[in-house]
């Protein structure tokens, strides 16, 4: 029985990792004015994500957790953050790239501005269109609100 508790149990920290595995070392092999999209692909695969601003800007992401001490309550440590931004012209061809690992991402002033809520009483179209729904639902032939217009 002891043999196998102790097989089970390692003492070796688990690391999860998320994206595009030693994304700094193949980040070298991208040169400006020389890559192009295949080659981009070839060597990372396809992007974690696009800019919703401009298709020719591609995000990939390489993120490293691991679990902490016990003391901790089993929080995460964070081993690896790192972000590539590529841009590529008109034609495919890579034309920027930046890398920024942790300590850069914490550098990165974000704004302290609060939108502020504004609620108005008017009643929008997506309350309208939800009203109407849930007087479908509870009255789906209609004969609720024919008795009540005939009083």
């Amino acid at each position: 029985m002891l043999i196998f508790l102790t097989q089970n149990c390692s003492l070796e920290k688990v690391i999860k990792r998320h994206g595009i595995n030693n994304l700094e070392k193949k980040v070298s092999k991208l040169e400006i004015g020389q890559t192009n999209k295949n080659n981009i692909f070839e060597i990372l695969g396809p992007p974690s994500t696009k800019s919703l601003i401009d298709e020719n800007i591609l995000i990939y992401i390489e993120r490293a957790t691991s679990s902490s001490k016990l003391t901790k309550l089993g929080g995460k440590t964070l081993i690896t953050n790192n972000v590539l931004l590529l841009k590529l012209d008109s034609r495919g061809l890579l034309i920027q790239k930046d890398f920024f690992d942790k300590n850069d991402l914490k550098k990165i002033d974000f704004s302290k501005n609060i939108t502020d809520k504004n609620y108005s009483d008017d009643k929008d179209v997506v309350y309208n269109v939800l009203s109407s729904l849930r007087q479908k639902i509870n009255d789906p032939l209609g004969k609720k609100r024919a008795i009540s217009n005939n009083d």
